[in-house]
């Protein structure tokens, strides 16, 4: 068997360049996938052609509830805190939307202003 390192040393100074190396395999580019996680962003490409998980998988049903309550939650704080409710009136209303009561910041507030 022959060096294959000082072949490639001789060749080098025979060709005239530098070090003579393996090229890098080419992998896949992303250039696409990049293009596509774009338009994502916009909310394009996300019609129900595209979907194939269910409604839970695309989106955590955890997730989705923590994020809503915690904005009830920071609503309901302002409301008292400026005022608007009293602390009673807070209680009673916290304590609905830990139950599932409301669906969102606006039903609380469509809750208030029926009873004023």
């Amino acid at each position: 068997m022959t060096d294959l390192t000082a072949q490639k040393r001789m060749a080098a100074e025979v060709l005239d360049v530098g070090d003579i190396r393996a090229e890098e395999p080419k992998g896949n580019s992303r250039g696409r996938a990049r293009e596509r996680q774009e338009k994502r962003a916009y909310g394009h490409r996300k019609g129900q052609g595209s979907r194939k998980g269910t409604a839970g998988g695309r989106e955590n049903e955890k997730d989705k509830w923590a994020s809503s309550i915690r904005a009830q939650r920071t609503k309901l704080r302002e409301l008292r805190d400026d005022g608007t409710i009293t602390r009673s009136r807070y209680r009673e209303l916290y304590d609905k939307a830990s139950g599932g009561e409301f669906d969102s910041v606006a039903d609380i507030e469509r809750t208030i202003e029926g009873e004023n």
